[in-house]
């Protein structure tokens, strides 16, 4: 077979025609394009969110003031009842002195006891003199033998006079010397 029968007719091609666009038509401005105004109402949402965030601030900045200057007085008063506290324990301590002890007892008729007895509370026995302390007491607790003692106050006991030291001096029978001129030292040779 030949090339020429089996050939087909063919159409002549047509050119393809692009879909038509709107053409766009440049035009020169005469005039600015009007712009749009700001709303108020979101002018005033955000001045009022700016004043509310000041006043804010202020409020705490002045808060914080006001806890510091209660903070600076309350730490003053705990200071003035520490030193207070202190003062109050120091008389205390001096009031609890043992020669302000003494001196008290001396002043109410107390005498220091003789020997002591002890009571066996199995059968009752007393062991011991049994004996209560003589009526005149041989120490003199503010006597020249007395140490001073800075915590006791004014308030305390005055010191002996001339007239209870004469009264002292004077020891009962079968009880130790008076401490009033100090302690008794061996004498060495």
């Amino acid at each position: 077979m030949s090339m020429n029968a089996v050939r087909k007719p063919t159409l002549p091609l047509q050119p393809v025609t692009p879909e038509k666009t709107p053409e766009r038509r440049l035009q020169p401005v005469t005039a600015p394009a009007q712009r749009r105004k700001p709303k108020l109402a979101y002018a005033l949402v955000a001045l009022g969110g700016a004043l509310a965030i000041g006043a804010a601030q202020v409020g705490l900045s002045l808060a914080i003031t006001q806890d510091s200057f209660t903070l600076a007085g309350l730490t003053s008063q705990q200071r003035e009842l520490d030193l207070r506290t202190d003062a109050l324990q120091e008389e205390l301590t001096g009031l609890s002195s043992p020669q302000v002890l003494a001196s008290s007892a001396a002043d109410l008729g107390m005498v220091v006891a003789g020997a002591p007895s002890y009571l066996r509370l199995s059968d009752g026995a007393v062991f011991g003199t049994g004996a209560g302390a003589e009526g005149v007491s041989t120490i003199d607790p503010n006597g020249k033998a007395a140490v001073g003692n800075v915590l006791v106050t004014e308030d305390a006991p005055p010191p002996a006079t001339t007239d209870d030291a004469a009264d002292s001096t004077s020891p009962a029978p079968n009880l130790p010397p008076a401490i009033t001129d100090g302690l008794p030292s061996p004498t060495t040779h």
